[in-house]
C-alpha cells in the first residue's frame, strides 16, 4: 500500500453547528462590525491582525502562527444561495453537493470509489467519529469507521461489532427521516459490515506510533491524534473525516465560542507539529468548514443562524492567504440580516479533487464551478 510516490492525503476537520464567521475572522477596521456587535465582539486589541483589515480571534493564536508562515488559506464568503439556515439541510448540502434537491450521495463517497474503484483497500477513507457523516457515504463503497482509536477494543464488554453495529444504528436514526428508510437500508444492506470491516485494522495504529509531541485532553485533539496515527501507519488512507462542536452559538457566545476555538487551533498545531516531527506532513491538506455564518446583529447574548461563512485549507501544499471577497457589511446589502455567500462551496471542493487530488471533480460536485489557486 505505500511506494516511494506519496499520494495526497485530505483531512476534514468539521465545525459542527454554524461558526461565527464575523467572529473568526474579524473585519476589525469596519467600524459597522463593531456596531453590529455590542454583546459578542472581540474587544478592539484583542483580536490577532492579519492584515490591515482582518483579524483572526484571540483564541486562534497557533493558527495565526500556520498563516504567518504561509500554510493557511481563508476563503471569504462560502456558501451557496438560498440558504435554508437550517442544520441537517445545510450540513446536507454541504455533504452531497444538492442545494435544490435531496441529495442520497456524499461527495468524498463519489471521491472514494474514484480513488478507490475496485474496493482494494477498506482503509481508503477512514470516519473518525460516533456516526458516520453522510459525505463520505455512497452505496456500495466500503467507509472504516472508529470512534476512539485509543480504545477500540479494549472496553471492557464493548466488542468491535457492538461498535460498528452503534455507528450504523445512528446513521439509520439521522438519515431515515429525510433520505426514507428505503434509501438507508439500501445503503446499510449494501455496505453495512463492509464499510466497517477496516475499524479491525485501524486499531494497529496506536501500537505502531511514538511521538514527543502532547496533545492536549480535548475531544478534538484525540480525534487529530487518532488521525495522525492512522496516516503515519501507512495504511494507504487518502480521506479522514472527523468533526467538532457543537459552534451554535445562540446565548452565551463569548466564552463557548473562545473556548471552542482554543481547543480547535492548539489541536490543529500539535497535529501538524505531529506530522513534522515524522516528516510525513509534505501530502497532507486539512479542509475545516462549516454549515453557515452567523446573523451579523448580536441577538444580546449570541448570533443566530445566518449564511455566508468562512472555511480554511490548512497544510504544507497549501499557498497561504485570503480567497474570495469579505463580503458587505452594510444594511442594504444583508439578506434578511446576513451576510451574503460569495463564492460557492462547491468550486472549494472542485479545486481540492483537482489541483490537489488530481480526480475529475465535475461528476464528483456535480457542475463547473470557479477554482481558487490556493494550492501550491
Amino acid at each position: 500500500m505505500t511506494s516511494s510516490h506519496k499520494d495526497p492525503v485530505l483531512v476534514v476537520l468539521q465545525l459542527t453547528g454554524g461558526n461565527d464567521y464575523l467572529n473568526t475572522v474579524i473585519p476589525y477596521t469596519d467600524p459597522l462590525y463593531r456596531d453590529n456587535r455590542p454583546a459578542v465582539g472581540v474587544p478592539e486589541g484583542q483580536e490577532l491582525q492579519l492584515d490591515d483589515k482582518a483579524a483572526f480571534h484571540p483564541e486562534m493564536g497557533p493558527m495565526k502562527t500556520l498563516y504567518d508562515q504561509g500554510q493557511v488559506a481563508i476563503i471569504h464568503g462560502i456558501g451557496y444561495p438560498n440558504s435554508p439556515r437550517s442544520h441537517f439541510r445545510s450540513m446536507d448540502i454541504w455533504h452531497t453537493c444538492e442545494p435544490d434537491i435531496l441529495g442520497t450521495e456524499g461527495w468524498l463517497g463519489r471521491a472514494t470509489r474514484d480513488i478507490d474503484p475496485n474496493k482494494e483497500n477498506v482503509l481508503t477513507t477512514v470516519s473518525f467519529g460516533p456516526a458516520l457523516f453522510r459525505s463520505l457515504t455512497l452505496p456500495g463503497v466500503p467507509v472504516a469507521c472508529v470512534d476512539d482509536l485509543d480504545n477500540y477494543g479494549l472496553l471492557p464488554g464493548i466488542t468491535e461489532t457492538q461498535q460498528r453495529t452503534k455507528i450504523l444504528e445512528r446513521f439509520a436514526r439521522l438519515y431515515s427521516p429525510v433520505m426514507g428508510s428505503s434509501a438507508v437500508m439500501d445503503y446499510l444492506g449494501q455496505t453495512g459490515l463492509d464499510t466497517l470491516q477496516g475499524a479491525d485494522i485501524l486499531k494497529e495504529a496506536p501500537k505502531m506510533y511514538s511521538s514527543t509531541v502532547e496533545y492536549p485532553d480535548t475531544t478534538i485533539a484525540k480525534k487529530l491524534k487518532g488521525i495522525a496515527q492512522i496516516h503515519m501507519a501507512e495504511f494507504g488512507t487518502r480521506i479522514l473525516y472527523c468533526d467538532h462542536g457543537s459552534f451554535d452559538s445562540h446565548s452565551n457566545q463569548v466564552g463557548m465560542h473562545d473556548k471552542l476555538w482554543h481547543d480547535v487551533s492548539q489541536a490543529v498545531e500539535c497535529f501538524f507539529d505531529d506530522l513534522k516531527e515524522h516528516d510525513v506532513a509534505d501530502n497532507v491538506i486539512m479542509l475545516m468548514f462549516t454549515e453557515f455564518g452567523r446573523r451579523t446583529h448580536d441577538n444580546g447574548s449570541g448570533t443566530d443562524h445566518g449564511a455566508g461563512g468562512a472555511a480554511f485549507l490548512l497544510g504544507d501544499p497549501i499557498k497561504g492567504g485570503q480567497y474570495s471577497e469579505f463580503p458587505s457589511l452594510k444594511a442594504e446589502d444583508l439578506e434578511q440580516g446576513d451576510v451574503v455567500p460569495n463564492y460557492d462551496f462547491r468550486g472549494l471542493y472542485t479545486t481540492i479533487l483537482e489541483d490537489y487530488m488530481h480526480l475529475d471533480a465535475k461528476p464528483l460536485v456535480g457542475g463547473a464551478f470557479e477554482k481558487l489557486p490556493f494550492v501550491a
